[in-house]
């Protein structure tokens, strides 16, 4: 089983201590040390004020977040969680993903969902309800652009010919793209495009807010076995691809109750079921625990996985 977090801004306002440079550094070096796999950001570039108040919260911009971490590390992936692409322009997307594969020596993971908060698409003059076929069109051109030269592609809203964008992403054929949804559409586009699925737990309510399906332990297993039934169709070899969870087991890792034994049982039963990654949660209410918490789940869960 592999490990990564997404770096812990769960709040509106957040903590100032865990964005700043040095925070992010912080985190992401203590993560590193701890066994951790991966590390990511959020995608929110235009929240309403509404959503924020209900429970939603703020963000950095992905890229140049991955960026700064990556400068910071040498072994961890960064993975996004989640880019939402038809938020932009698809070349825009593969250059900054290009580029922070390049830099980070091959490290990238492009994690991407459809979105769900219309007010946010409206800000960004995107049209809610193309949001599913512009997330394919996506795909189709990041894919593309990082394996072809003279590239040409007639999309929606724009007119791609000839275009050649080095330099490429280092990363052979390029890098792993990550499809969250927990949708059978979202397990069709892994199938089509993807080197991973990335469902996540949700209640009913959870689900109608982020417009998704409910999702839990058991009905993961069976998204799975319908994800290998669709690769097998397609001749896809099910192996390959990655799927990613978390782990209800154990508790809260950032509380003083954490069960370190419960959890890694939990663990078992995911590998059991096709889970290669586990998205663990960690507090954000200070830097100094965040960074304790790391450390001491990679005492107590990783180095004993």
């Amino acid at each position: 089983m592999r490990f990564t977090f997404t770096h812990p801004m769960h709040s509106h306002p957040y903590n100032p201590e865990l964005v700043t440079g040095a925070g992010i550094a912080t985190v992401a070096a203590a993560a590193e040390a701890a066994g951790f796999d991966g590390f990511g950001f959020t995608d929110h570039p235009a929240p309403t004020q509404r959503w924020l108040e209900a429970g939603g919260h703020d963000a950095v911009d992905p890229f140049v977040a991955m960026g700064y971490a990556a400068a910071t590390t040498s072994t961890l992936r960064l993975i996004p969680n989640i880019v939402v692409l038809p938020y932009r322009n698809p070349f825009v997307v593969a250059k900054s993903g290009a580029t922070l594969d390049l830099l980070s020596g091959g490290r990238f993971t492009l994690g991407v969902g459809v979105g769900y908060l219309k007010r946010e698409f409206a800000a960004l003059g995107v049209d809610f309800d193309e949001r599913a076929a512009l997330f394919e069109e996506a795909l189709e051109v990041i894919r593309g652009i990082w394996t072809t030269d003279d590239f040409s592609y007639q999309g929606r809203h724009f007119t791609a010919s000839g275009i050649t964008a080095h330099p490429r992403p280092v990363s052979d054929p390029h890098p792993p793209i990550w499809i969250g949804g927990n949708t059978a559409a979202a397990r069709s586009r892994v199938v089509a495009y993807g080197d991973a699925w990335c469902p996540f737990a949700a209640s009913a309510q959870l689900a109608q807010t982020a417009r998704t399906a409910t999702m839990d332990v058991d009905t993961l297993a069976r998204g799975i076995e319908d994800l290998r039934r669709r690769c097998d169709e397609a001749g896809r070899d099910f192996s390959t691809i990655d799927v990613t969870f978390t782990n209800p087991a154990g508790g809260d890792p950032g509380s003083d109750d954490f069960d370190a034994d419960a959890y890694l049982a939990g663990l078992d039963k995911l590998a059991g079921i096709g889970v290669t990654w586990v998205q663990v949660g960690l507090p954000g209410d200070s830097l100094a625990h965040t960074v304790e918490t790391i450390e001491r789940f990679g005492d107590s869960v990783i180095r004993r996985n």
